[in-house]
């Protein structure tokens, strides 16, 4: 299917409607324990210490978000403790997490375009592993940029669309996030079920 964002993001509103609250919590706590791990300290040892532990619980806390966002966006009723699963596939949440970053990072030193195409040919990732936590970690990475071929300029116009959602909600002291990264999430999850097919 090749369904238009505004119909994903309708879609999605949809899917959210009765489960904003849980949607809410789940992803205020998402934000909280990405952020808050990576804040930076002044000194030395605590910025190491910060930004490893970043990086060991990015991945599994980001396949919970997919796997979350999956259930939400396929009309199911989403539980908290789905954030946490990822840590059920530690290591091959871990892995594909640092190789996505090593990617993009990589891809960026040549220029800032074609680092943003790698991201929007690595993005649909974590809902692969989501929906098969056994894929290998290298295979999910594979599979998302043969996914998303032919669909990376659609995804860059919604991100563009989310990004104007965001200033708005700075305009709002930052409280418009509580609702936009749950909706972000699970427009993604429904962008994932529309390009798999």
């Amino acid at each position: 299917m090749d369904t238009d964002n505004l119909t994903l993001m309708r879609a999605s509103r949809e899917a959210l409607r009765g489960k904003w609250g849980v949607a809410i919590l789940t992803f205020f706590i998402y934000t909280l324990l990405t952020t808050t791990s990576g804040t930076l300290r002044t000194t030395g040892s605590a910025f190491t210490l910060s930004s490893t532990l970043t990086l060991i619980i990015g991945g599994p806390l980001a396949l919970g978000a997919a796997i979350f966002s999956l259930t939400i966006a396929r009309g199911k009723e989403g539980r908290l403790g789905q954030l946490f699963d990822g840590f059920n596939y530690f290591s091959s949440s871990l892995v594909a997490y640092l190789l996505l970053l090593l990617y993009v990072f990589l891809w960026t030193l040549l220029l800032i375009v074609p680092g943003i195409i790698a991201a929007l040919g690595y993005s649909m990732t974590f809902y692969i592993l989501a929906d098969d936590p056994l894929v290998k970690p290298q295979e999910a990475l594979k599979k998302s940029k043969s996914m998303m071929d032919g669909h990376k300029e659609k995804l860059f116009y919604l991100w563009l669309r989310f990004i104007l959602l965001g200033i708005l909600c700075i305009l709002t002291l930052g409280i418009g996030f509580l609702w936009l990264i749950p909706y972000i999430h699970v427009t993604m999850a429904k962008f994932y079920d529309d390009v798999r097919v």
